[in-house]
Formats: C-alpha cells, sequence, structure tokens
C-alpha cells in the first residue's frame, strides 16, 4: 500500500500547529466576549481557561499520535477505537463542514482584509440561485476563491514548499506580534485601571451562579474558534520524521506558545481601550478590535500595520488548513470509505493530489454559497464532539490495550483526559440548550454522509 514519505521536523512540526491556529479569532473574538462578560479579566480568564483546555486536548491527543502516526490524525485513531464508520462520520463531517468551512471562512476573511488595504473594484451584478445571491461581494469572492487555488497548488507541488512558506508567515507572524505588544504595552494613551474597570452599563446579576457557567460557556465559543486546529498536525503524521516523539512535543510546545500569544494580546487590547468600548463594537460587527486599538496607538500607521498583520495570520492559517486537512479524505479514500481517486499519491512530488482538488473545489462552493459564516458557527459545536472522543478513546485504550507502545503518555493521566471529555459534554449540553438550531443543523450536515457510507462499504 502506497505511504507519504516523512520530511518534517520537531521545529517545522511546531511551527505548524502555531501557523494554523492562529487565524483571525484573536483579533476580533474580544468584542463578542466582552458583551458576554462585561470585565475585562473575565474575558482575559476566558482566554486562559481556553488555552488550558485546549492544552488539555492537545496533550490527550499526543498519546493518540504517538500510537498511532498515521494520516488521518482522529480519522485513523477512531478506527482503532470505535470502528470505521463513526471514523467515517468524522471525515465526512470534516469534508462537508469542519475543515472546508475553516478554509472558506480564513479565505474570505484574508480578502477583506486585503479589500481594506487595498480596494477591490465593486460589482452590481446579481445571479440568485437557491435564494443566494452568488454575485454578492463579488470582488472579494473572487480573491478568497483564487488564495484558495492558488495555496492548493502550493501544497500540490509538495509539502516542504507548502511548509517553508508557512515557517517564513509564521516568523513574520511572530516579529509583527511582538512589536505590537511592545508598542502597545508601552503607548500613553493606555491604562492599568482599564485591566480592573467593569462595564458601567452591564448586567452584573447574569454572573451569578448559573449564569456565571452559562456567560463563561458563551464566550468561550469565541476563544475556542481562536484556538480551533491545535490537532492539525496529527493529519500529517505519516510525513513527520520520528512521529511517536516529535508529535507530542509539536503538539504541546505549538499549543503553549499560541496560548501565550493570545493572553498578551487581550491584556493589550484591554490596556489600551475600556470594556464598554469593546462591548459597543460588537453591535459593529465589520469592524476588528484589533484594528482600533491600533489605530488609538499609532492612527493610520497602526491600522495599515494590523490589517496586514491579519493578512499575514489568515494566509498562513490557510495554507496550513489546505495542507493537512487533505490528508484525512487521502486517507479515507485509501480505506475505500471516500472517493477512489483520492487515494492518489502524485508520482513527482508525493503529494495527495485528487485530495487537494476535491477539498479546494468544495471550499471554494462554500465561498460561494456565503454560507461559510453559519457552518464556522457549528463548527466548534460538531469538533467537539471528536475531540471529547479522543480523550475518552486515551482511557479506553489504556483499559483494553494496555500493550500497546506509548512513546508519549499525557502527563496527569487519567485526570487530564476526563477533565477534557467531562467539558465536551458539559459544553455540547450548553450549546444544545442555547443553540438547538446550529446544534442539530451540525448534527444533520454530518448525518449526511450515511448513505455515502453504505454505497461504499
Amino acid at each position: 500500500m502506497s505511504k507519504l514519505i516523512p520530511k518534517i521536523g520537531l521545529r517545522a512540526a511546531t511551527i505548524l500547529v502555531v501557523s494554523v491556529i492562529v487565524g483571525s479569532g484573536v483579533f476580533k473574538k474580544i468584542a463578542p466576549m466582552s458583551a458576554e462578560l462585561g470585565s475585562p479579566l473575565l474575558v482575559i480568564l476566558c482566554w486562559i481557561l481556553a488555552g488550558i483546555i485546549s492544552l488539555a486536548g492537545a496533550l490527550s491527543t499526543a498519546e493518540m499520535a504517538s500510537m498511532f502516526p498515521d494520516s488521518g490524525g482522529e480519522y485513523a485513531y477512531f478506527q482503532k477505537i470505535y470502528g470505521r464508520f463513526f471514523a467515517f462520520l468524522y471525515g465526512w463531517g470534516n469534508f462537508t463542514v469542519m475543515k472546508t468551512a475553516a478554509i472558506a471562512a480564513l479565505a474570505y476573511i484574508f480578502a477583506q482584509s486585503f479589500n481594506s488595504l487595498i480596494p477591490l473594484p465593486s460589482s452590481n451584478l446579481s445571479c440568485i440561485i437557491f435564494g443566494i445571491n452568488i454575485f454578492d461581494n463579488l470582488s472579494i469572492k473572487l480573491l478568497a476563491s483564487l488564495l484558495t487555488i492558488l495555496l492548493t497548488y502550493l501544497n500540490y507541488r509538495g509539502i516542504k514548499f507548502a511548509e517553508s512558506l508557512s515557517s517564513i508567515l509564521t516568523y513574520l507572524m511572530f516579529i509583527a506580534v511582538l512589536l505590537f505588544i511592545i508598542f502597545g504595552l508601552k503607548a500613553e494613551e493606555g491604562s492599568f485601571e482599564n485591566l480592573t474597570q467593569k462595564s458601567v452599563n452591564f448586567d452584573e446579576s447574569k454572573l451569578y451562579g448559573w449564569g456565571m457557567m452559562k456567560a463563561m460557556m458563551i464566550a468561550s465559543l469565541g476563544a475556542f474558534w481562536g484556538y480551533e486546529g491545535w490537532n492539525h498536525i496529527g493529519y500529517i503524521g505519516e510525513e513527520v520524521k520520528n512521529p511517536q516523539k516529535n508529535l507530542p512535543l509539536a503538539l504541546g510546545i505549538g499549543t503553549g506558545i499560541v496560548i501565550l500569544i493570545y493572553v498578551m494580546l487581550n491584556i493589550v487590547f484591554v490596556y489600551i481601550l475600556p470594556i464598554d468600548f469593546f462591548i459597543q463594537l460588537n453591535e459593529t460587527p465589520n469592524k476588528i478590535a484589533a484594528i482600533e486599538v491600533a489605530n488609538k496607538i499609532l492612527g493610520s500607521t497602526g491600522m495599515l500595520f494590523v490589517a496586514c498583520l491579519i493578512l499575514i495570520t489568515t494566509l498562513n492559517a490557510t495554507n496550513s488548513s489546505i495542507m493537512m486537512s487533505a490528508r484525512i479524505f487521502y486517507a479515507m479514500a485509501r480505506d475505500q470509505l471516500f472517493f477512489k481517486k483520492a487515494a492518489s499519491i502524485h508520482p513527482i512530488y508525493k503529494t495527495p493530489d485528487v485530495a487537494l482538488l476535491l477539498q479546494s473545489i468544495w471550499s471554494i462552493l462554500l465561498i460561494w454559497s456565503g454560507s461559510f459564516d453559519q457552518l464556522t458557527d457549528m463548527l466548534i459545536f460538531a469538533s467537539f464532539i471528536y475531540y471529547g472522543s479522543t480523550a475518552l478513546g486515551v482511557i479506553i485504550l489504556r483499559l483494553k490495550n494496555p500493550e500497546i507502545e506509548r512513546k508519549y503518555k499525557v502527563i496527569g493521566y487519567p485526570f487530564v483526559p476526563i477533565f477534557f471529555v467531562l467539558f465536551c459534554v458539559s459544553l455540547l449540553f450548553v450549546t444544545i440548550f442555547n443553540q438547538p438550531y446550529e446544534a442539530l443543523f451540525g448534527l444533520g450536515l454530518i448525518a449526511t454522509g450515511i448513505p455515502f457510507y453504505l454505497f461504499w462499504k
């Protein structure tokens, strides 16, 4: 059976973990989180807790990756634990919603940010299909589609080339974020009083008892969108050198770096501007919190700087998502649970060429449908079903198959995976209770894979 070739070392794997996580979420999610919590300290605490929970998930996933370093990540793990049907539904959910919608959203945000720097030509064309004007925001959709095609082509030409691009963009992002934090904390416009000053108009009665838990859960959905992607490195496990050692290290170190970046950025945000500003900003969804903070520090120069930073991070996250997600569909096809041609490996470039093509086509269709925003709202709900299943799988395999060699064992077992599983279950119940439509629609999209499974099976 054909296999992909290991080419990626520890440094590159760690960079890929960081690159696929840091997208646009951290630059804009403070506004809805502030509206939900009304306190800068609670917002920062929410980012810290979401980071710790994500790290618990990453450490649990790392044990699975050390045992089964195959292409497809969780898809490969789930086959060993829960069987082919559950693994297929995970892969199908990624194809229909979770990964392709995330790629579409990242590419679209890149195009929006580019448009804010260099205005694209506007169009009055209209074409209504199934009630959707597919020519709405035509220039932005064209640029987002072009970016998806270009990055897919770069990944088609070889993983080393795509990984090199990711490394360059990630180092640029590190430099830009460091400069932003330094200038922010040294700015005369800032005040440490903003860090402790609660909103004057916020109803604090919402934050007592169950209300506090509910508010933190809803706010954490924004934070988790910012942390989304820490598990991607497992998808290319087959292409990582010494995967039993390097995959767990890359997951732990990379997620830790992202937590530090996110917490420091949010401290700068609330140091420069009071919490009420971000609550008001939530009423104007087209504005980005980080750009407003940069405008306060350095005026138009700061706005330009942050717009370029968002371009870098969204370009980087799109590239890394395209690179790693396609390996799921390749692994499914290799197991005869997806379109047969998607198991193809290019004879020269040694990449899953057809899987990359299919992923690109579906992502572009989502861009033109304009539905990816709604789909990404369902993304976190669907993702945490499978994240929790991975952590639960760690416990199941420890009990059922203790003889399997584990080059890495999750720190704090069994408390870390149990803590993560309990959180995932709590998040699912809160989401179903507060957003039943999104939850049921997300589950329905995943369930559309059942007739395909019966056909391929």
